[in-house]
């Protein structure tokens, strides 16, 4: 009978990294790239610094600033620990703000796009607070690696994590009712494709700029009149708001506005898309309660306010 394999041992951090103040210290010498200012902000000696950092170079047997006459800069393997540092330092010390400002408890994080959060979360934060009255939200970018959870659109078949269905989409013509009083209501795709167009670049992966929704629907206009043309699909609605053209109208996204008839559908023609919006927990993520209520909150659809 074999014998049971041991738990592997796994090193600890003290045994690979000699010295965290030694650590600290290269760490403000790289950001201010000076040894004195560095020893200011640790309340330490220049010569006490420059001994830590001696000392890193000692242990990594190589140099991690080259000494110029009159300043300092990283080497390659400076910028390589740098780099590593640098976002580390940083999340320790968010970690540091959530507990001492009490932020750990009934706190979460939502990643999302700037016109998601813009549309879609902020009119929703009543529902949000009357679900959850204790509950601190933060709103922060996809990018954001330190987030609770994602808002993500596509298949929703990611690697990483869990996906949580939020809502599919249709993409139709919205304009507002002044424009449309004004002008009127096209009458077919050809006189859709000679009204002043207002169009949003293709930033993202199925995103559907007036070319693609056009070549869906099986038309190939010659040319496009567009009045304006934006990165951000917010500015597209904010000017379709102000009565400068028609532009697409991300159903789910412009619940809002078509609720209360500060935009309104202006054609029968319409793609319904094959992607989603999905909440994407990380890997180690739990889904909380808290989690399962703005998934709540984000998938009404009940009349809310323009915000």
């Amino acid at each position: 009978m074999s014998c049971p394999e041991k738990p592997r041992q796994q090193k600890g951090y003290r045994r690979i990294i000699p010295s965290m103040n030694a650590l600290v210290a290269f760490e403000a010498v790289a950001r201010y790239e000076s040894f004195t200012l560095a020893a200011q902000e640790l309340g330490v000696s220049q010569a006490a610094t420059s001994k830590h950092v001696k000392f890193l170079e000692d242990v990594l047997g190589t140099r991690l600033f080259e000494r110029l006459p009159r300043s300092i800069k990283l080497t390659t393997a400076g910028a390589l620990l740098f780099g590593a540092m640098d976002g580390s330092m940083q999340r320790i010390a968010s970690a540091f703000d959530k507990i001492t400002d009490g932020l750990h408890e009934l706190s979460i994080s939502l990643a999302s796009s700037p016109d998601f959060s813009n549309l879609r979360v902020l009119p929703r934060l009543p529902l949000i607070k009357a679900l959850m009255p204790g509950l601190k939200l933060r709103l922060t970018v996809n990018s954001d690696r330190e987030a609770d959870i994602w808002v993500r659109f596509g298949t929703g078949n990611w690697e990483g994590g869990e996906s949580i269905f939020l809502f599919d989409e249709e993409i139709f013509p919205v304009c507002s009712p002044a424009w449309r009083d004004e002008h009127g209501a096209p009458a077919s795709l050809e006189d859709l494709a000679r009204a002043a167009l207002i169009d949003t670049d293709a930033t993202l992966e199925g995103w559907m700029t007036w070319h693609t929704w056009f070549r869906a629907l099986g038309y190939a206009p010659s040319k496009l009149e567009f009045t304006l043309r934006s990165v951000l699909y917010g500015n597209t609605v904010q000017a379709a708001l102000q009565g400068h053209g028609i532009a697409l109208g991300w159903s789910r996204m412009l619940q809002s506005q078509l609720a209360t008839g500060s935009l309104v559908r202006v054609s029968e023609h319409s793609i319904k898309l094959k992607d989603a919006y999905y909440l994407f927990l990380a890997a180690g993520r739990q889904r909380t309660a808290e989690v399962n209520g703005i998934l709540q909150c984000l998938q009404s659809d009940v009349p809310l306010p323009s915000p």
